[in-house]
């Protein structure tokens, strides 16, 4: 136990190592500081106490989202495995529903 603890820490400390290396990597390959450069999304509150977001240096609104979610909706695309998987569920759930109730037919009878 002690040997899977131990193991298993040293692992912890070795991906943390190398995602501090990653980061320092992917800064010395841009070759620059740039204080204005900032993450990928960015999330601020103004004065008024509104949230302001931003992606990727773009400015996104609660209603861009809700814009981007009905466009989706009226797309109506068609998901090949999403009509699968509920197919196969609703299979699954009949069978078992059939065989409850033929279980529950038996212990009836006697």
């Amino acid at each position: 136990m002690f040997k899977l603890f131990l193991l298993v820490s040293l692992m912890f400390v070795a991906v943390l190592f190398g995602m501090q290396k990653a980061n320092d990597g992917i800064h010395n390959m841009r070759g620059y500081e740039d204080s204005a450069y900032g993450g990928a999304l960015t999330v601020e509150q103004s004065d008024q106490g509104d949230i302001e977001a931003s992606l990727l240096g773009k400015e996104v609104s609660s209603h861009d989202l809700e814009a981007k979610k009905n466009q989706l909706e009226d797309m109506q695309v068609y998901n090949f495995f999403s009509s699968m998987g509920k197919g196969l569920s609703e299979g699954a759930q009949s069978i078992a529903e059939k065989g409850i109730d033929y279980l529950s037919g038996l212990i009836k009878e006697k």
